[in-house]
């Protein structure tokens, strides 16, 4: 026995206590009462690499948790050996490698000998302090956990240094029986070390990445890589210049663009970005991520969350790196790159790119090829897919650029004997929800017409004085991860058959639709919580005041109607009750209770609705059919379901893609049990011939009615507005940039005339989805840019015309007559 042996033996018990005191475990994983042990068969523990302080924690952990004991010897008929073993490292003797025997040949030649016993497998990983790669800093080198397994030394500063900041994994118990097989045992015992390594290996990449390789060689393979020096050679004959000049600006162009992962500012964001939270919001909650920690390992994942707030990538990084997922990469806006922050953000995984850069052929190759690089390399990355932070807080038009450049990377690696084929690319789309965030007054700014302030430190700094104010809670939520091959299979089926070009003519079309699905996706992992749905209740009045008693139980409405008929596969609720929901949103500053001698009412001011409708427009989505079938009731005090189908029937389409809601299988069915829970919720009465009736107005039930359709009148009456605007001129007559002003114009007057201080009704933005939308449904086409349509038009704008009740119609006519488009803007 090695004297280094010796002295642990007779220093184990002090050791393990002085461990035992000295670390803090930041995560174990799963818990240990999760691991589901059977008690009649004895537990073997694995590690990937002796270490002694991984045991000596281990055992202290075992005896916390009441699990077997790995310093009691495992006893298994005549077989006497330790109960945590780890897997042999390879030893270099004599210039040749090599490798002792796996520990588990004596215990499969007993199993096979004694059918009736078994014995439990546990795998477990243990990391102290977390490295994404090499050479990032002396301390980290000395310190972190990476890819390189340490010696007696430099562990032993590691449990110094990382004490503080220790995970322990626990893998799935394998049962040994199960791999016993007629083969020779010692080709099973290196089955058994085979199928361990694997499973430390991917662990090792959910929680540490992928070996990340030096800045500079990265970019310098960029810069040498067969693309960017044809792009090199093309630009250098176009512009005339040397080589060696263009050359040098395509290194220029790596080091503005790569990250700079640095495991000591992670470490440092982490502990700041933890306190940010404390102090900025009253929680964090989660949802998900376990179905991501199983991708994790084995593939790509592209993380593609919705954006509405600057602090939507820190969130989601400080989320993943607390719950042991490595954090990403993350595509963020050149204009972020500002003097100290950005060298930070760098350092945290953030890669900064041009808004647009289709014209420059140099830029376009380095760029494609570092993502290309990342994604081959298995790196997790993050972008979003809108471009920029909604505005109006609603879920935008996904821009093509970062998903067709996914995608013709996934194309690379996917051919023959590329790097990086052998895994899976996995879109995992993120919900982001919160109750008040940052830019609340700058998005009204914007909308009211104000230009985007310039990102600056000094605009940081004076955003850090809101620090002190309430923000609530936020939740992240995890949608349905989207498997590319999959996709693109049920898709394109024949993509793999035309992998021989990076430009495929199918990439056109499928861009838009992965981008409109991942888009769905998110929507499904919607976050309900106390301010949207006081904004979705309050802003449907005409005044923006509500009786308490009345917002109490329309608000229990909703979110009852929510755990029958949910509106997105993975959405959560808020806890709590309608009182605790209508104190929050009070607490945050959005509303005013004021006591009155006839009941307590609940109210707004225009500059807080317009507020609001930010907070509204998170998840409108989840009601719009709801909101709709409630509308259809305003002009009809009757209906039957084939009455009421064929009454929202054209208009469902056009709101479903604005909302992006996915297509239900039947809409008749929906409509069936939406007319059903409306009807156990007390909203509507239920006749015996087959048709269902709107309450009495005398009753409460008829306003909670007219409030829930109240949901989708605007965006009802904008699509009114445009038809409008589009029929009083002949089909062709209108470009689409003068049919956009012109609605644009009628909604602003509209809303002037009704006293309805919100600048998002009339966004130019909605009116540009809305013609997207029914140029898919094939209501209208475009011809160089001019707005076409026919017959198809023409009825759909009749049917959909008969939801508004007479008044509500007659004035949306009066609007529309009296506001004739002068020359220019037609």
């Amino acid at each position: 026995m090695a004297w280094t042996s010796v002295i642990a033996n007779a220093l184990r018990a002090p050791l393990r206590r002085l461990i035992a005191r000295w670390v803090e475990l930041r995560l174990i994983e799963p818990a240990p009462s999760e691991l589901a042990l059977d008690p009649r068969h004895p537990v073997l523990y694995v590690l990937p690499h002796p270490a002694l302080s991984d045991t000596l924690l281990l055992e202290s952990v075992c005896a916390r948790h009441g699990l077997p004991s790995p310093s009691q010897p495992l006893a298994v008929g005549s077989i006497q050996q330790r109960a945590c073993q780890p897997l042999p490292t390879t030893r270099r003797r004599f210039r040749r490698r090599r490798s002792p025997p796996p520990p588990f040949g004596p215990l499969l030649d007993h199993l096979a000998a004694h059918p009736e016993e078994d014995i439990q497998i546990v795998p477990v990983s243990i990391f102290w302090g977390r490295a994404p790669g090499k050479r990032f800093g002396f301390w980290k080198l000395i310190a972190a956990d990476n890819w390189q397994f340490t010696g007696h030394l430099r562990r032993a500063f590691s449990v110094i240094v990382n004490g503080k900041d220790v995970e322990l994994h626990f893998g799935a118990p394998l049962k040994l029986r199960d791999l016993v097989d007629e083969r020779p045992s010692e080709l099973t015992n290196r089955k058994v070390a085979r199928l361990l390594r694997v499973h430390f290996r991917r662990l090792r990449t959910r929680v540490l990445g992928p070996d990340l390789s030096h800045r500079r060689t990265l970019i310098g393979g960029v810069v040498t890589s067969p693309d960017v020096r044809q792009a090199i050679a093309e630009v250098a004959e176009a512009q005339g210049r040397s080589r060696p000049r263009v050359e040098k600006r395509a290194w220029n162009y790596g080091h503005e663009i790569a990250s700079n992962m640095s495991y000591p500012v992670l470490r440092f964001m982490s502990r700041l970005l933890e306190r940010l939270w404390n102090r900025l919001y009253d929680g964090v909650d989660v949802q998900g991520l376990v179905q991501v920690k199983r991708l994790a390992g084995e593939h790509t994942v592209i993380y593609v969350p919705c954006h509405r707030s600057h602090m939507d990538y820190l969130l989601l990084s400080y989320v993943l790196y607390r719950e042991g997922l490595m954090p990403p990469h993350v595509a963020a806006g050149r204009n972020l790159d500002m003097p100290v922050v950005g060298g930070v953000l760098r350092r945290g995984g953030a890669f900064f790119m041009r808004r647009s850069f289709k014209d420059n052929r140099l830029y376009s190759a380095v760029f494609n090829e570092y993502l290309h690089r990342l994604l081959s390399r298995g790196h997790p990355l993050e972008y979003f897919i809108e471009g920029g932070r909604s505005r109006s807080g609603r879920m935008l038009t996904p821009r093509p650029g970062m998903l067709a450049m996914s995608l013709r990377s996934h194309i690379r690696s996917s051919l023959p004997g590329a790097e990086g084929g052998g895994r899976g690319l996995v879109f995992v789309p993120v919900y982001i929800g919160y109750e008040r965030v940052l830019e609340s007054n700058s998005y009204l700014k914007e909308l009211k017409g104000h230009k985007k302030r310039k990102e600056s430190p000094l605009g940081l700094a004076r955003s850090l004085g809101q620090l002190r104010q309430a923000f609530g809670r936020v939740a992240v939520n995890i949608g349905e991860p989207l498997y590319l091959d999959a996709y693109l299979d049920s898709q394109v089926p024949r993509w793999r058959q035309q992998r021989d070009t990076l430009r495929p003519p199918w990439l056109t079309t499928a861009v838009p639709r992965l981008g409109d699905e991942l888009a769905r996706r998110i929507n499904d992992a919607a976050a309900l919580n106390a301010v949207n749905l006081v904004a979705l209740v309050l802003l449907a009045t005409p005044h923006h005041a509500i009786e308490t008693r009345l917002l109490l139980r329309q608000l229990a409405v909703m979110v009852d109607l929510q755990k029958r008929l949910p509106g997105g596969s993975h959405i959560s609720l808020p806890h709590g009750t309608p009182e605790t929901w209508i104190a929050q949103a009070a607490s945050l500053g959005f509303i005013e209770r004021r006591h009155q001698a006839l009941g307590e009412l609940v109210l707004t001011d225009s500059a807080r609705a317009s507020l609001l409708s930010w907070y509204r427009n998170n998840v409108l989505h989840l009601y719009a059919l709801a909101g709709l079938t409630a509308f259809a009731f305003r002009n009809n005090a009757r209906l039957r379901l084939s009455e009421l189908h064929e009454l929202i029937a054209p208009s469902w389409p056009v709101l479903r893609r604005e909302l992006f809601i996915a297509a239900p299988l039947s809409l008749e069915s929906c409509l069936r049990e939406m007319l059903d829970t409306l009807t156990e919720l007390g909203l509507l009465e239920a006749n015996g011939n087959g048709s269902w009736q709107r309450p009495a107005s005398q009753h409460e039930a008829y306003e909670q009615l007219r409030l829930l359709g109240g949901l989708v009148q605007p965006t009802l009456e904008r699509g009114f507005l445009l038809l409008t605007a589009l029929l009083r001129e002949p089909s062709g007559n209108l470009s689409r940039d003068a049919l956009i002003e012109q609605s644009r114009l009628l909604a602003e007057r509209l809303a002037l005339l009704s006293g309805l201080e919100a600048p998002e009704y009339f966004d130019a933005r909605l009116f540009a989805g809305l013609i997207d939308s029914l140029q898919e449904e094939g209501w209208l086409w475009l011809q160089e840019d001019q707005v076409h349509y026919g017959p198809t038009l023409e009825r759909g704008a009749r049917r959909a015309s008969t939801l508004f009740d007479p008044a509500l119609r007659q004035r949306l006519l009066q609007i529309s007559s009296s506001s004739q488009a002068s020359p220019s803007e037609r």
